[in-house]
């Protein structure tokens, strides 16, 4: 096996600004989180940025919603 050592790359070991990394997936993905509350479950939808998006009653509804949008649901536990 011959090395290439003209351009050298560590493969594990790749750098991403914070400004890319918070753009990746954004018009991939949306995250749904659970909120406990006195009364009860909620579902919040996030971009894949973070940014809140929508309150649900339900998971169910939440995705739902990210699915009519072309988007694939993550769940963040």
């Amino acid at each position: 096996m011959t090395q290439n050592t003209s351009n050298p790359v560590d493969e594990k070991h790749v750098e991403i600004s914070q400004e890319a990394l918070g753009t990746l997936g954004l018009n991939q993905i949306a995250f749904i989180k659970t909120i406990r509350e006195e009364n009860g479950e909620h579902f919040v939808v996030h971009a894949a940025d973070g940014t809140a998006v929508r309150l649900f009653p339900s998971r169910e509804l939440a995705e739902l919603a990210i699915r009519q949008n072309d988007l694939q649901p993550v769940s963040l536990h």
